[in-house]
C-alpha cells in the first residue's frame, strides 16, 4: 500500500497536469471498488474544472473551482493514477475502473487490479469529520509534530516504538517501509516500549521521519510492486534502503551483523541487531 510519499509523489506530479483542467466525460467502468463510486459520480463532476490537489496522510483529494465538495482518492494496494495527453493512444485495460476526459484532450485513468481502492464525493466542510479521516493523527511535516508531542502521545506507553510510529492514529503516512528506515538512522531498537524512548531520542527520531520521507518524495517513492508516478515511471527510493527487504544482508553501515526480519503486529520489521541494539 502506498506510504506517504508515494501519494506526495503523485500530487505533485499530477497537480501541473490537472490544475485548471476542465472535465468534459466521466466514464465508470464499475462501481464496485472497496467502496461503491457513488451513482451520480460521473453527472456531479462533468463540466467542473480543478482548482487544486491535495493530501491528507494516503489520500488525495481533488479540489474543483466554485464547489464545495471534493474527490476523495485512496489507491488502495494496487490502484494507479495514469495520465494520458491529447492523442496519445491509451493502454486500455480490464482494471480501468473510471476515468476522466478533459477540454484540452488529456485524460486521466484509474487503474486497479485488486479494487482496494476508492473514490468518494465528499463536502469540503465535512471532511474531517468523515469516518476515514475522522481519527489520523497529525502530518510529519506540519509545526504540531516535535518531540513534545511525541513525549505526550507515547508517556506510559508499552507498545513497541516502530508499532508506535505506525499507528495513524498518531502520525499519519508512515508505513513499514519508512518506519524501519526512520528506525534505523536513529538507531533505535524497533521492540523498545515508545514511552522509554528519551527526549533527546525522540528530537532524533521527529528530525529522521522527516528527513527520510523528503528524500522519499524527491526520490519519487518507493517502487516495490504497484507504485508507479503518473508518467508510469518507477520511484527510486527502494536503491537507498539501508534495511528495509534486506533481510539476510550484511549492514552497510556497521559491516559487522546482517540485517533480521521479525514480524510484529502481523507486519515485517527490518533491523540491524548491532546498530540497533535495546538498551
Amino acid at each position: 500500500m502506498p506510504e506517504l510519499p508515494e501519494v506526495e509523489t503523485i500530487r505533485l506530479g499530477l497537480t501541473p497536469v490537472l490544475r485548471k483542467q476542465t472535465i468534459t466525460k466521466v466514464l465508470v467502468k464499475r462501481h464496485d471498488l472497496r467502496q461503491p463510486i457513488p451513482k451520480d459520480f460521473a453527472r456531479r463532476l462533468t463540466g467542473l474544472t480543478i482548482n487544486r490537489l491535495s493530501r491528507r496522510a494516503k489520500y488525495l483529494l481533488m479540489h474543483f473551482e466554485g464547489q464545495n465538495f471534493c474527490l476523495l482518492i485512496h489507491l488502495g494496494m494496487s490502484g494507479r493514477l495514469l495520465v494520458f495527453a491529447k492523442d496519445m493512444p491509451i493502454d486500455k485495460s480490464p482494471h480501468d475502473h473510471w476515468s476522466f476526459e478533459f477540454k484540452s484532450g488529456t485524460r486521466l485513468v484509474y487503474r486497479d487490479p485488486r479494487r482496494f481502492g476508492l473514490a468518494l464525493l465528499l463536502e469540503v466542510k465535512d471532511i474531517n469529520k468523515h469516518r476515514l479521516l475522522s481519527h489520523l493523527g497529525v502530518e510529519p511535516f506540519d509545526k504540531a509534530f516535535n518531540s513534545d508531542f511525541l513525549e505526550k502521545m507515547f508517556k506510559g506507553k508499552k507498545v513497541s516504538i516502530k508499532n508506535a510510529i505506525i499507528d495513524q492514529k498518531i502520525i499519519v503516512g508512515v508505513g513499514n517501509i519508512y518506519a524501519s528506515e526512520v528506525l534505523f538512522r536513529t538507531k533505535l531498537s524497533p521492540f523498545k516500549p515508545s514511552g522509554q524512548v528519551s527526549k533527546t531520542e525522540l528530537q532524533s527520531l521527529v528530525m529522521s521521519l522527516q528527513i527520510v520521507l523528503q528524500e522519499a518524495i524527491a526520490a519519487g517513492g518507493s517502487t516495490l510492486k504497484d507504485h508507479r508516478r503518473p508518467s508510469g515511471e518507477l520511484g527510486y527510493f527502494q536503491f537507498s534502503f539501508k534495511v528495509y527487504d534486506r533481510e539476510g544482508l550484511i549492514c552497510l553501515v556497521c559491516k559487522k551483523k546482517s540485517i533480521e526480519r521479525v514480524v510484529q503486529a502481523g507486519r515485517s520489521t527490518f533491523y540491524c541487531p548491532h546498530c540497533q541494539k535495546l538498551s
